[in-house]
């Protein structure tokens, strides 16, 4: 594959996801805090520093984004019960619900995207869903 090639493929994958953060554009929170907290959702309670190291952001730039969902209602800490000096952030019902309205707003701004395409470019598309989602683990597993 061509560095050409590659470049193409993360431009196009950078492109659509701002599409679809545009398509959905009454998003409650921003694209960062939405991303913490669907990680929340996904891995569990949280040390800042860890749910930072996931994030792919330094601890101080967390540190802001979950004082603003801390102060709008969608996580809490709580003590670490591994270390009492440290705190979990945990999702609350109202992240959680937050996660799911996101998720739902993107998905059927994807599903009106694909309908653009023809039956045979959508079939390619979703063959490569698999390759796409190993590059996704791959990814995580190193991070």
């Amino acid at each position: 594959m061509s560095s050409e090639d590659v470049a193409r493929l993360y431009l196009a994958v950078g492109r659509l996801s701002r599409a679809l953060r545009r398509d959905a554009p009454d998003a409650a929170v921003g694209h960062g805090a939405l991303s913490v907290l669907a990680t929340l959702l996904q891995a569990g309670p949280q040390r800042l520093g860890a749910l930072a190291e996931l994030e792919g952001v330094s601890a101080p730039a967390m540190t802001r984004i979950v004082a603003s969902l801390e102060q709008l209602g969608h996580v809490r800490r709580t003590p670490d019960p591994a270390d009492g000096r440290a705190h979990l952030v945990a999702l609350t019902e109202s992240g959680d619900g937050l996660v799911a309205h996101g998720r739902s707003q993107r998905l059927v701004a994807l599903a009106h995207r694909l309908e653009r395409l023809t039956p045979e470019a959508r079939d390619r598309l979703m063959a490569a869903v698999t390759d796409l989602e190993a590059l996704s683990e791959d990814a995580a597993q190193r991070g």
